[in-house]
């Protein structure tokens, strides 16, 4: 037998917890999209950490959610799928707020998972609550959680990530690494290029536009420069959302695509040429065809 441990370990929670901000922060780098905007993850995307020892494999997932359209159901299809076959089950929850009403359901689902996948409640955004709360919070939560593990942690402020690490090291399997040592994703640079760009969308456009939107890479070439050539269309659901993305002279598109396209440079090492156009794609969101497109078809 290896001393050599190495899991696959699903991230769940509701909408904007901070999944994809704490696989970045373990990683010690940017591969997830991350905004203040709820389901900025809209698909499954593994995070590997390989260390002297140990292999973690992350499945970071779409906040499972109430859906309202057929991309929700998507979210959340995906998000139970990485309940499967997975060593662990890391539960995110917000510390700083009582459970919702999105927790008591993904309790239920988490208490449905066979009880031989070993599972922990993790207590983000600590930073955010008095420390004499805590542990009354943290209680609210246990409650929700048969047989759990329970750490405390702030993805956003790296506080207690090293002993989160540890717990996860000795909460696998001892097995061999899974992934080669210098992989750190299963996602291509062309969807995680989508996803920055989305991101960018997320963070500089108002409340009434980001659920509505999509990003669909068109193109990315390499060029004998080494420069990178990427064409992208942002698609919303009405004229009217088109007029905001693009701004008053086209002053929004420009500065969501410069945000983007130094994400993307940061990601890649390399310089990056950024194309970027907005379609009106009415009720995508509820179109099977445009989600296949997107990559958000229904699995059967």
């Amino acid at each position: 037998m290896t001393n050599h441990r190495s899991g696959f370990i699903a991230i769940v929670g509701h909408p904007n917890v901070g999944k994809s901000t704490l696989l970045n922060a373990l990683l010690g780098q940017k591969i997830a999209a991350v905004s203040p905007r709820p389901q900025t993850t809209r698909k499954k995307q593994l995070g590997i950490l390989t260390l002297e020892d140990a292999q973690l494999i992350f499945v970071d997932t779409p906040g499972i959610h109430n859906a309202k359209h057929k991309l929700g159901e998507f979210l959340n299809a995906e998000a139970e799928d990485a309940l499967t076959g997975v060593d662990l089950i890391l539960w995110l929850v917000d510390a700083s707020t009582p459970p919702t009403d999105e927790d008591k359901t993904i309790s239920i689902l988490l208490n449905s998972v066979s009880h031989r996948t070993p599972r922990m409640l993790v207590l983000n955004k600590i930073d955010l609550i008095q420390p004499d709360d805590l542990s009354t919070r943290e209680s609210e939560y246990v409650k929700l959680m048969e047989n759990a593990s329970v750490m405390r942690i702030s993805a956003a402020r790296r506080l207690g990530l090293g002993e989160l690490t540890e717990a996860l090291i000795q909460a696998v399997p001892e097995r061999e690494a899974e992934y080669p040592e210098d992989q750190i994703t299963d996602l291509y640079e062309k969807e995680i290029a989508s996803d920055l760009i989305r991101e960018s969308c997320l963070l500089k456009l108002r409340d009434e536009v980001p659920h509505g939107m999509a990003v669909r890479i068109d193109e990315f070439k390499e060029r004998e420069n080494g420069m990178a050539y990427i064409a992208a269309t942002i698609l919303v659901e009405r004229e009217s959302q088109k007029g905001i993305v693009i701004g008053e002279g086209g002053r929004m598109l420009k500065s969501i695509g410069s945000a983007a396209r130094k994400e993307i440079e940061d990601m890649g090492g390399r310089q990056v040429f950024l194309e970027l156009r907005v379609k009106v794609s009415k009720d995508w969101r509820n179109d099977p065809y445009m989600l296949k497109q997107l990559g958000y078809g229904m699995k059967k």
